[in-house]
């Protein structure tokens, strides 16, 4: 869990944050006016949630409107944590989670080509001897706005299908076995 797990939502920090849901261009007087408090406390709230970390500014590329491939990836490591660490260097890997249930690391793959997510895949989850299961779902529609932070300066240097060209610090490319 994160440090942040105690952190609670009062009333207005719910309602500053939904309002900056529906529309995130509002201005701080603009919400100050919608739920009726003073333009400060709306700033000194909005530094609060964004100092905890519970509240982010993130730009992205919205994934229902490009043509980015998608894939959910789970699998049944034998110590998922480190395929949690490995995760966070790959480019194409949108975030990956600890799961409970028959596979216990769950991720999204994104690429503009297929032939990368099938290589990441194949090529360097499959392989890991450490790796038990692999099931590979790709997402084929997507019902509402989807805004991910895409790598893709480092999805340039980095070719998952010639390894000879991936970028230094990828574990499954330069690195011995995950095992």
């Amino acid at each position: 869990m994160n440090s942040n797990s105690n952190f609670k939502f009062d009333e207005i920090d719910r309602k500053i944050i939904m309002l900056l849901e529906k529309d995130p261009n509002l201005t701080h007087n603009e919400i100050a006016r919608r739920i009726n408090k003073s333009q400060p406390t709306i700033g000194i709230r909005l530094r609060k949630l964004l100092k905890k970390g519970v509240f982010h500014i993130q730009p992205g590329i919205n994934l229902k409107d490009v043509d980015i491939y998608m894939a959910h990836v789970r699998l049944k490591a034998e110590d998922p944590r480190m395929i949690l660490d490995v995760a966070k260097f790959c480019p194409y890997t949108v975030n990956c989670f600890l799961v409970s249930g028959d596979y216990n690391i769950s991720l999204f793959l994104v690429s503009s080509r297929l032939e990368y997510i099938d290589s990441m895949v194949n090529d360097h989850y499959r392989t890991q001897e450490d790796i038990r299961k692999v099931k590979l779902d790709l997402v084929t529609d997507i019902a509402e706005d989807f805004i991910v932070p895409l790598k893709l300066e480092e999805q340039t240097y980095h070719n998952p299908i010639d390894k000879d060209n991936c970028i230094k610090k990828c574990p499954f490319c330069h690195l011995e076995p995950l095992i």
